[in-house]
C-alpha cells in the first residue's frame, strides 16, 4: 500500500497558489520602473558628458577631436578621475571589478553612490567597458535597502532577483533576455514550487524595466543587417567556423585575464593602476582607431551600416585591438560590464569573416562572431545566444546558431573564466 502511494506522488513540486504572487507585483514593477530611470539617467548623463569631453573641450581648445594626442589626455584623466573615486569617496567604489559579475551580491548603500559616479565617468571617459555589471550592483544594493524598510516581509533574495531581472530587461529593452539569466541561474538552485512561479515576480520586474526605457530612451539592438535567405551547408558551416573561432579568441583573454590583472596589482594603489591602465587604453586607441573605444554599442551600430566600408584587416585589427582593450579596462579597475564591449569585438570578427568570404552573410558572420565571443567571455548560454539573436532578428539565424553553439560551447566548458576570486585566482 505504501509502494503505491510513492507511486502515485506528484513527479514535480506543487504550483504557488496566485494568492501567493499576487502580492509580488506592485514591488516587482516599482523595481522595475525605479531601476530603469536609474539605468536611463546614468546613460544619458553619460552621453552627455562625453559631448562635453569629446566635443565641445577639444573644439574649444582647437585639437581634434579623436586625434593620438586627445585620446591619451582623455583616458589617463578618466583613470585618474576614476582613481580619485575609487581611492576617496566612501565605499571605495565597491569591490574590484574583475571579481563581479552578473550577479551581484547586495552592497551596503554606502557604496552605491561612488559606484555609480565611478561608472558614469568611466562610460563618458571612454575604456572599453559597458554599464552592466555597475548598474546591476547599484540597483540590487538599492532594492535589498529599500525592501528592507518597506517591506520586510519580503525575503532579501526576492529584491536581488527583482533588481537583477529588472537592469536587464531595461538594458536589452525586453523582458526575455532576463527570463533566460534567471532560469540559468535557478537550474543550479533548489527551488520551491515551479520554475514559472520563482519567474513571475522577476519576469514582471523585468517587464517594467523594458517599458520604462522603451518609453523614456528607445534604444534597438537590431543592427538591420541584410537579411539571410535560406540556409545552406556553406552558411551551417560559416556559423560553425565563425563562432567556434570567437570562442577561441575570447578564451585567449580569459587565459590573460589573471596575469594582465595581477600586473596592474602590483601598482597596488588605485591612483597607480587605472591612470597606467588609462595609458595602455590610449595606446590601443591610437593604434585601433576611435570606433575601438567606448562600451561599443553605438560603435557596433556604425559599423553594420557599411559592412563593405572597411578591408578585412581593419576589422581583425579592431577585432584584436578592442579585445585587448577589454581585458586591460576590466583588470586595471575601471567599473564596468564585459558584455557590450565583447559584441563589438564579436561583430568585428564577423564582418572580417565576411569582408574574407564574402558569400558569408553579414548576419549570419555578426551573429556567430559575437555567440562565440560571448561564450568564452559570460559562460552564460542564454545570454549569448539571446544577444547574438536579438542584433539580427532572424529566425532563420536563430537556428543557425543554436547549431553553432554546440561545438563553441565544447571550447569554453570547464575552463577558466573571465571573472576571478578575490584571492586573484580564475573561477572555473
Amino acid at each position: 500500500m505504501a509502494q503505491d502511494s510513492a507511486q502515485q506522488a506528484p513527479t514535480t513540486a506543487p504550483a504557488a497558489p496566485a494568492r501567493a504572487l499576487l502580492p509580488l507585483i506592485l514591488p516587482a514593477l516599482a523595481v522595475g520602473v525605479v531601476s530603469s530611470l536609474l539605468f536611463v539617467g546614468v546613460s544619458v548623463g553619460a552621453e552627455q558628458l562625453q559631448g562635453v569631453l569629446w566635443q565641445n573641450l577639444p573644439d574649444a581648445l582647437g585639437i581634434g577631436r579623436y586625434s593620438v594626442l586627445w585620446i591619451f589626455v582623455m583616458l589617463i584623466a578618466t583613470g585618474i578621475a576614476v582613481g580619485l573615486v575609487v581611492w576617496k569617496v566612501p565605499g571605495h567604489a565597491g569591490p574590484d571589478p574583475a571579481t563581479t559579475g552578473l550577479n551581484a551580491p547586495p552592497l551596503p548603500p554606502v557604496v552605491l553612490p561612488g559606484l555609480l559616479l565611478a561608472a558614469a565617468l568611466m562610460l563618458a571617459g571612454g575604456p572599453s567597458l559597458g554599464p552592466e555589471n555597475p548598474i546591476i550592483a547599484v540597483n540590487v544594493g538599492l532594492a535589498v535597502w529599500l525592501g528592507r524598510r518597506f517591506a520586510p516581509r519580503l525575503a532579501g533574495p526576492l529584491w536581488v532577483a527583482l533588481a537583477e531581472a529588472a537592469t536587464l530587461g531595461a538594458l536589452f529593452g525586453t523582458p526575455v533576455g532576463a527570463a533566460l539569466v534567471i532560469s540559468e541561474a535557478l537550474a543550479g538552485q533548489r527551488i520551491k514550487g515551479q520554475l514559472w512561479d520563482n519567474l513571475f515576480a522577476p519576469l514582471a520586474a523585468a517587464a517594467a524595466g523594458a517599458l520604462t526605457t522603451d518609453l523614456v530612451h528607445h534604444a534597438t539592438f537590431d543592427l538591420q543587417l541584410p537579411p539571410v535567405g535560406r540556409p545552406g551547408g556553406g552558411d551551417v558551416l560559416a556559423a560553425i567556423v565563425i563562432a567556434s573561432v570567437g570562442a577561441v579568441l575570447g578564451m585567449c583573454a580569459v587565459r590573460a585575464f589573471p596575469y594582465v590583472h595581477g600586473a596592474f596589482q602590483r601598482l597596488r594603489h588605485p591612483l597607480l593602476m587605472l591612470p597606467v591602465g588609462g595609458a595602455v587604453l590610449g595606446a590601443l586607441g591610437a593604434l585601433g582607431g576611435p570606433l575601438t573605444l567606448f562600451k561599443g554599442l553605438d560603435q557596433v551600430a556604425e559599423l553594420a551600416h557599411d559592412p563593405e566600408g572597411w578591408s578585412a584587416g581593419q576589422f581583425a585589427t579592431m577585432t584584436v585591438v578592442k579585445l585587448a582593450a577589454l581585458t586591460v579596462a576590466a583588470s586595471c579597475g575601471f567599473r564596468g560590464g564585459r558584455i557590450f564591449p565583447a559584441v563589438f569585438v564579436g561583430t568585428a570578427l564577423g564582418l572580417c569573416a565576411h569582408a574574407l568570404v564574402p558569400a558569408v552573410p553579414p548576419a549570419v558572420g555578426v551573429a556567430a562572431g559575437v555567440l562565440g565571443m560571448l561564450l568564452a567571455i559570460t559562460r552564460q548560454g542564454w545570454v549569448s545566444l539571446f544577444t547574438a539573436a536579438v542584433l539580427v532578428a532572424s529566425p532563420v539565424v536563430l537556428a543557425l546558431l543554436c547549431i553553432a553553439s554546440l561545438p563553441a560551447w565544447l571550447l569554453v566548458t570547464g575552463r577558466p573564466q573571465m571573472q576571478l576570486r578575490p584571492d586573484g585566482a580564475p573561477i572555473r
